[in-house]
Formats: structure tokens, sequence, C-alpha cells
């Protein structure tokens, strides 16, 4: 990552604990975790295999700044939004399956089962979080309640990818899949093995429940979009291989904890 990158998330968030604490705004800290599954060039589209088989884990740090618990203003931004700010790791093992890699034992069959990536994430970024139902002053008062939230956000990613075979070196005609021998986005092959960065953007969906006056605990589902294709180790040529249309992307479900500072 470039050092422009850093003193850019740097300065970001440095700006948000600074206003803050300048409009005496309250703070909230926690923890999450929970699965995810890598939407990828593993596997096949729309088979459930795939997805069962391609599930990793995602752990995460989260501070929100809430506008409404030391604001005597009633105005609806306050009473509906919180910013949240997050630092997350995210890792999945990711094998083929399907009718291509199963069900066969043809050599291409073989290399595809042979193969195997694995995807480390590490997530550094920020959303705004919508609570539509329930004003934020009244939750905070009400153990026992619930309140739905929708996000939105971006964030800037860490991958670290490794693609391997059982079957030898990937890049071998004995074992790599024909499919993935051809040159691709600036990469030898349509495999890597890799260290970089890349943005996302990221949506939620989830729940917040009052279990007491200083803590909550949420579940939420999230739908992760990269904007790279290599976050995964894997990226055929698309000018080829038309059916790979889109960029990595990953969906999971997150349970987490939730404190007020103050």
């Amino acid at each position: 990552m470039s050092k422009n990158y850093i003193c850019f998330f740097i300065t970001f968030f440095s700006f948000l604990n600074f206003s803050a604490a300048q409009t005496s705004l309250a703070h909230e800290v926690g923890v999450f975790f929970g699965p995810s599954v890598m939407k990828s060039d593993y596997g096949q589209r729309n088979d459930a295999s795939s997805s069962y088989g391609n599930t990793g884990f995602g752990v995460g740090l989260v501070h929100y700044i809430n506008f409404s618990s030391k604001s005597m203003s009633s105005a609806y931004f306050n009473e509906h939004f919180k910013v949240r700010s997050e630092l997350s790791f995210n890792q999945t093992k990711l094998n083929h399956f399907g009718e291509w890699a199963e069900n066969g034992n043809s050599l291409g069959k073989q290399q595809l089962r042979a193969m195997e990536g694995k995807s480390s994430i590490l997530n550094l970024g920020a959303q705004i979080e919508y609570f539509p139902f329930n004003r934020i002053h009244d939750f905070e008062h009400s153990v026992g309640a619930f309140s739905p939230y929708i996000s939105f956000g971006i964030q800037y990613n860490f991958y670290n990818t490794k693609s391997t075979s059982a079957m030898g070196e990937l890049g071998t005609l004995e074992a790599t899949f024909p499919k993935y021998l051809i040159p691709s986005d600036g990469h030898s092959y349509g495999f890597s093995t890799e260290s970089n960065s890349t943005w996302s953007i990221v949506s939620g969906v989830g729940a917040r429940y009052k279990l007491n006056n200083m803590s909550d605990l949420l579940v939420e589902g999230r739908l992760q979009y990269f904007a790279s294709d290599w976050v995964d180790g894997l990226n055929p040529n698309k000018e080829i291989f038309t059916e790979n249309k889109y960029s990595d992307w990953q969906v999971g479900i997150n349970f987490g904890y939730i404190f007020y500072l103050e």
C-alpha cells in the first residue's frame, strides 16, 4: 500500500475522532465475527456446493460515532444515523465444486479438484448506518428492544492470495486446467499468488438488540464487492472466457457485541 493511502486513512479517521470530540458526540466500540462465503472464480455459479465449500470466517473491531446520545437536538439525522469505522479480517480456503470438477475422472476434472486457493483479506473503512424505524435516543433507553438498520460504505482491502495444486506446480500442463494457462489482465496466467490491495463497496442489513443500558447485541448480513478480480487468486482471461463477468465478492453473517463508552 502506498504512503498516500496510509496518510488518507490516518487523516480520515483522525478527522472523525476530532469531529466527535469537538461536538461532544458519543462513542461506541465493539467486536463481531461470523462466517463469510467468497463468490469467486472457484466453483460454479449458482451451485450450492460451491457456496458451502468456499465458506470462511471473518472477525472485526468497530467504532461508532453516535450523534444522538449526547445531543439536545432531535434532528432526523441525529436520531436515525450513525457513522461506523471498521478494521476487519477475512480468510477463506477455496476449491472447485460443481459439475465441471465432479462426477468424472478426466484430466481436466482431476486438475480442478486438485487446485486450491487461500485468500486472506484485511479491511479498513467506514460505513453509515441508517435506523429507519426507531429513534436512537428511544432505543438507548429501551432494554429488550430491537432496532433494524441498513448500511453502506467503502473499504480499502489488503489481500494475500495463494494458488496451489496437489498435482504439482501450477503453470505446468500436467497440473493446470487449460483456461488458467492463458495470460490474463497483466498476469502471465489466469491464476496468481500475490499480495496486493484494492477497494470495495460494502452494504448490509442488520438489527441491534438492547442488552442493557450500556451494551447491545447485533446481527447483520453483509455483501462486499471488490474492485479487483484477483482477490481469490483466479481471473481467467475475460476476452476469451466471457462467463467470467464479475469481480470477486463475498457475503457473510456477523454476530457482534457493542459497548457504549459514555
